[in-house]
């Protein structure tokens, strides 16, 4: 089997609202593969194919373990992923809320370990083959039949409204916008989503002024990102990225890679 690393989007049109994309991650030769994510709005279930997960993290290949099925929640750290032997594994991407219209009575505000996302026939089968439009069939089906009308009247009003007001809002304003107060505002989004209202909107204006930089104006210097980004000056915006990445926004660009042809941003350590 050949490495492979795609990213593919949804094609049901249930689906594709709630799910940003999928990926395959196989690495057939793998010895020990460790790299750095960085916080996002997003959120992931990580299938593995025949893996163990040690209390420390690390997954570990053993090709007589079944499938490992695990969720990780909105992150306002840096998430280092270390993977011993054998990579095989799909992962689905969600919008933010996205999760909970296909699962009930799970608590997404932090990791799930000890939960079956997919049947054992559905992982079996999403695993028998690495063609992209039969994983995406299978993904799509399975996500289908699951959806169910969640409805969180606050986090559907607000994370819209901070999407499109990211560069210039507060969480005052955003609670008052909504009807209710600040601390009832910040209680629903840490109770749902595992961060504050201010903290996503932080995590909200990092992933975007990434997405800027990468994909839609490379040749911005980063007073000019600072500056589309509302930051009142260079040295903000440096300890902005400081705090969410560990790293200066320069050193940040420089060592990360692009996989796939999404926002998979990650640093390669070895």
């Amino acid at each position: 089997m050949k490495e492979i690393f795609q990213t593919f989007k949804p094609k049901n049109s249930i689906v594709k609202k709630y799910i940003d994309y999928y990926y395959l991650d196989i690495k057939p030769n793998n010895t020990i593969r460790e790299f750095e994510c960085f916080p996002h709005f997003n959120n992931t279930i990580s299938i593995y194919k025949s893996h163990i997960r040690l209390a420390n993290g690390d997954m570990i290949f053993d090709d007589t373990s079944k499938p490992f099925q695990i969720f990780t929640p909105i992150r306002e750290k840096v998430l280092k992923v270390r993977q011993f032997g054998k990579v095989y594994r799909i992962v689905i991407v969600f919008h933010p809320l996205g999760i909970q219209k296909f699962y009930e009575n799970l608590d997404f505000a932090g990791y799930i370990t000890n939960h079956e996302f997919f049947t054992t026939k559905e992982l079996n089968d999403v695993f028998s083959t690495t063609v992209i439009e039969l994983i995406t069939d299978l993904l799509d089906h399975a996500f289908e039949k699951r959806f169910n009308n969640f409805d969180n009247q606050i986090l559907e009003q607000a994370i819209p409204y901070i999407f499109h007001n990211y560069e210039n809002i507060s969480v005052t304003e955003l609670s008052a916008q909504i009807g209710i107060s600040r601390q009832h505002l910040n209680r629903v989004f840490q109770s749902n989503l595992g961060v504050s209202a201010k903290k996503f909107t932080e995590i909200v204006i990092f992933r975007q002024s990434i997405n800027r930089k990468l994909f839609q104006n490379p040749n911005l210097n980063f007073t000019e990102l600072a500056y589309e980004f509302n930051f009142n000056d260079q040295s903000h915006f440096n300890k902005a990225y400081k705090i969410l990445s560990d790293k200066s926004p320069k050193k940040f660009f420089n060592k990360g890679t692009v996989l796939g042809k999404e926002d998979t941003f990650w640093h390669l350590l070895s």
